[in-house]
């Protein structure tokens, strides 16, 4: 499990104050410092937070599977 302030955790806090949210998880892929994430946010965005990213893969999933079909 990751603790501790991730990579771009500046730029998480920037986001997360600047859109007043509860929580943020910000992935990067291959950025200024490689690639990493950070999360913030409340006990409970946190402890739903796998559930959260389960449903947010089964989602890309289901959009890459229409786009795939969509052509057919």
């Amino acid at each position: 499990m990751a603790d501790g302030p991730g990579k771009y955790d500046t730029w998480t806090t920037l986001v997360r104050n600047g859109v007043h949210a509860e929580g943020v998880l910000l992935m990067v892929v291959n950025g200024i410092y490689g690639s990493g994430f950070s999360c913030q946010g409340s006990i409970e965005v946190n402890t739903n937070l796998p559930t959260i990213l389960r449903n947010v893969a089964d989602q890309i999933e289901a959009d890459n599977k229409k786009e795939t079909n969509h052509g057919n």
